[in-house]
């Protein structure tokens, strides 16, 4: 059996179950998890569930249900650990929030069933980081405050691909395939809900500062 999991299904089918093997397999891609996760919780489940817990909860779920999969493989195999990863993450925020859940109205339905949505205060909080040169405490606070607005103003399906190819680094065909849409539309979403975002801040002082250098 090759050590190298470069091709996950590959590598699960030699290994025969092996633990050690689901363990290297589940290490490779456990980061991108984590951000998905952290994108995803509900603020106020934090401090009373870890981004680890919920992976060690999907990862005792990938072990139970990785021969069901290698024998019959019906997606690309990181998306497949993103939805047993959102599915726990789901169940955890049915169980400890119940009815206090935002309305599920707001939830995008994905092509393979609902997950938790990223927050506008997330995404904008995670936008300005990767986008600005702000530093006063002051000018973040009102940026983070106009992106919230635009952000609740876009389509939930625009909203959610931002979301994916931003922060979960999803490429545009795997974002596709995620929302069921075709790559295409994929592709034409993501120009527009960038453009929407830059338009919102287009006169605001230090926003995309240090692309215009």
């Amino acid at each position: 059996m090759t050590d190298d999991p470069t091709d996950p299904l590959e590598f699960l089918r030699q290994s025969q179950g092996d633990p050690q093997a689901l363990g290297q397999v589940w290490q490779r891609y456990r980061e991108r998890l984590r951000r998905l996760v952290r994108l995803r919780m509900d603020r106020r489940l934090q401090g009373r569930i870890g981004a680890s817990d919920v992976l060690q909860d999907a990862f005792v779920e990938f072990a139970s249900r990785v021969e069901e999969y290698v024998r019959q493989p019906d997606m690309p195999f990181f998306l497949w650990l993103r939805f047993l990863t959102g599915q726990r993450l789901q169940l955890l925020h049915r169980h400890h929030l119940g009815a206090q859940m935002r309305d599920a109205g707001r939830e995008v339905s994905l092509h393979r069933g609902a997950m938790p949505q990223a927050t506008s205060v997330s995404l904008a909080a995670q936008l300005l980081g990767r986008f600005t040169s702000v530093t006063q405490a002051v000018q973040r606070a009102e940026m983070q405050l106009i992106l919230q607005e635009a952000i609740n103003g876009m389509d939930p399906i625009d909203r959610e691909i931002v979301a994916l190819r931003h922060f979960e680094e999803l490429s545009n065909e795997e974002t596709a395939q995620v929302l069921g849409i075709k790559a295409s539309a994929a592709s034409s979403r993501h120009v527009r809900a960038l453009k929407r975002l830059r338009d919102a801040l287009r006169n605001t002082r230090g926003f995309f500062e240090q692309e215009r250098e």
